[in-house]
């Protein structure tokens, strides 16, 4: 198995964003309605949302590939891309997701691994992520990568709030 984790540029913003919607649907489609999954995605997903993002210098993608083929993306944010302060010199993963057909690979672990170097060299102390309160195995991972439940904050899924924990792990 050939894999290669390559920065994501707005040439890719078509792939970027049907990536996005498929593996965030795939992932949580079955615990919420399809009103609430379809007005999430309308707002998250445009493709000014996501020209926006990748278009901040504080916020990097990746796309990982497994054999040549597109097989899931990171979402990285420091400084005032993050979606909020945990800590001054902290970075954000702020989406692992992997296509349900390269799940169980270890793609998530390696996008991980990524992120660790990816504050490594921007000398982040910490590394934090939400995690949704329902999504066990995400947390599972996390625990497993030595991670702790450091708060949790409201996310909306449509009309839905729901809690996503905050998980945090120091580097340092």
């Amino acid at each position: 198995m050939m894999i290669e984790i390559k920065k994501t540029t707005l040439s890719e913003l078509a792939t970027l964003k049907a990536i996005s919607i498929k593996t965030f649907t795939d992932t949580f489609a079955k615990d919420n309605t399809p009103e609430d999954l379809k007005e999430y995605l309308d707002q998250a997903y445009t493709e000014e949302k996501l020209t926006s993002e990748l278009q901040n210098e504080h916020s990097e993608f990746y796309f990982i590939y497994s054999n040549e083929q597109l097989a899931g993306y990171l979402k990285l944010n420091v400084n005032d891309a993050q979606t909020e302060t945990v800590e001054e010199d902290a970075l954000e993963i702020e989406r692992i997701y992997i296509d349900s057909e390269f799940k169980r690979l270890g793609l998530g672990k390696m996008l991980y691994k990524k992120a660790i170097e990816r504050a490594t060299e921007l000398n982040k102390t910490s590394i934090w992520l939400g995690v949704w309160e329902r999504n066990f195995s995400a947390m599972k991972f996390y625990q497993k990568m030595g991670f702790t439940q450091a708060g949790q904050h409201s996310f909306y899924m449509g009309e839905d709030e729901q809690i996503d924990l905050i998980m945090k792990k120091e580097l340092r």
